[in-house]
């Protein structure tokens, strides 16, 4: 064959432009354009005599002899690569690929082997001489980097056993984050304050690992609170059902429970846990869960207080009041004007499945739940219900046929034994006329429930507004109804 060397050096150029400029764009089809050049290179070399199993011809010049032995590591070195890029590209599995731990192990070890067959066959050196002194150096460069090659066999074993992956949320010796990477050395987790911790995979293979990613549509939430051991449990867990039955964001399988812990002297420890299908959700539902529970127990007569303290000498407020207190409309009003406004709620009991607002119907008071869980549903256009939400103590409806004499979309049913007081409008104008602040919280609230209304079921959206839109709709029509001057 005429020019070798040219044609050689020819193919490692268009190799390289394969490689660099990543032609194709797929990896596969890029894989075996590669390979097919290897193919050509091979055969460029064995049919022109410059074998890589022995030193390369003479030519008849050195400048020649010394390209031809070039072009024949270069042969060996290209082979490690693609052999590598091969075992990554074909065999191995998706997550072993995105860890390239076994990609960097196994490339280093056949590039190492590549250099040794090269230096044998190519230079023709010793290679038991060789492999003699790399030995020994192998030994102490060993025992130099030990803590290293434990990352990397304990690298191995992770991967191998995979307890995680990447995108795993997990605790790593006491440090909690999503798994970002993975490689020979360690283990980086992205915590919830944004900072990337670095494991070491010695570290992570010695200790226990707990994946909060698994099984994958199951996640725990837990909330655990210390009452004093002078409220009767009965009346504790009872107050806690109805708080985790309030929760619509909690899976009903594996259902939610509620179970004391144990008991001292001085409190009792009580915990709520359940179980949602969304990591991101942990949070959210959390926080919402003790919410409820704070609720739902103050509802109960149950206070959350500092237990190495004695207890307050309890009050005779008026319950209603004290009911006034929990809603989240009146927290700019001032104790007197509570106790104003507390004489002029009505209360009302009703059972399980009593229906208290209907859809279609322009409620004529405001109801404000004392206790148990009302449910909120939204007739779909196909026939069907879908659950909006929970009412709770502390929690208001009928709102928008007081303010803006508008109808509700809805219909409220009793899931409990409820508990209600009753504001009628007569007696909410002068509160509105002296407190506007009240007045646009009351609108805002509102303007929040027909906006989630309209997400949920565009189809009942009795207005095309934005939330703002609807905000200031309700403000002009409430100024009107209530006869208002703000």
């Amino acid at each position: 064959m005429d020019h070798p060397l040219i044609i050689g050096y020819a193919i490692l150029v268009v190799d390289l432009a394969v490689w660099r400029f990543r032609l194709p764009a797929q990896e596969v089809p890029r894989l075996f354009a590669r390979l097919l050049l290897f193919a050509a290179l091979s055969y460029v070399l064995f049919a022109s005599g410059l074998s890589p199993f022995s030193q390369a011809p003479g030519f008849g010049s050195m400048p020649q002899h010394v390209l031809g032995q070039v072009l024949e590591i270069i042969w060996w070195l290209m082979g490690a690569r693609l052999l590598g890029q091969a075992l990554d590209t074909l065999l191995l599995p998706s997550a072993w690929r995105r860890q390239r731990l076994f990609q960097d192990v196994f490339g280093a070890l056949v590039f190492l082997a590549a250099i040794v067959a090269s230096l044998g066959f190519v230079l023709e050196l010793p290679i038991r001489g060789l492999v003699a002194t790399s030995g020994a150096l192998a030994i102490v460069l060993g025992l130099a980097i030990q803590s290293t090659l434990s990352d990397v066999f304990a690298g191995i074993v992770l991967n191998t056993t995979e307890p995680y992956q990447i995108g795993d949320w997990v605790s790593v010796d006491d440090v909690e984050g999503r798994v970002v990477e993975m490689n020979w050395r360690a283990t980086h987790l992205l915590t919830s304050q944004g900072n990337v911790v670095i494991v070491p995979n010695a570290v992570a293979a010695k200790t226990k690992i707990t994946n909060n990613s698994r099984p994958g549509a199951l996640h725990g939430v837990k909330v655990s609170l210390e009452i004093s051991p002078q409220e009767r449990p009965a009346t504790v867990i009872s107050a806690l059902e109805r708080a985790v039955k309030s929760v619509t964001s909690l899976m009903s399988d594996p259902a939610p429970y509620v179970t004391a812990k144990h008991s001292t002297v001085n409190s009792v420890l009580y915990e709520v846990a359940g179980f949602v299908n969304d990591m991101g959700k942990k949070t959210s539902v959390t926080n919402e869960l003790f919410d409820l529970c704070y609720r739902h127990l103050a509802s109960a007569g149950v206070d959350l207080r500092p237990l190495s303290v004695p207890a307050a000498p309890a009050k005779l407020d008026d319950p209603r009041e004290a009911l006034l207190r929990r809603v989240e409309l009146f927290v700019t009003l001032s104790r007197d004007e509570l106790h104003d406004l507390a004489p002029l709620l009505t209360r009302k009991e009703y059972e399980v499945d009593d229906v208290l607002v209907t859809k279609e119907v322009v409620p004529e008071c405001m109801t404000i739940v004392e206790s148990g869980i009302l449910s909120v549903t939204l007739d779909e256009a196909d026939g069907g219900k879908i659950e909006v939400s929970r009412l709770g103590p502390g929690d208001t409806m009928g709102e928008q046929g007081l303010l803006a004499g508008m109808p509700v979309r809805v219909t409220v049913t009793a899931l409990s034994r409820v508990v209600v007081y009753r504001l009628e409008k007569e007696d909410l104008t002068p509160l509105l006329k002296r407190n506007p602040d009240v007045a646009r919280e009351m609108c805002e609230l509102l303007s929040r429930r027909q906006d989630k209304l309209s997400r949920i079921s565009s189809s009942a959206a009795p207005v095309a507004h934005t939330e703002q839109g609807v905000f200031q709709w309700l403000l002009d029509g409430m100024r009107k109804l209530h006869d208002l001057t703000f």
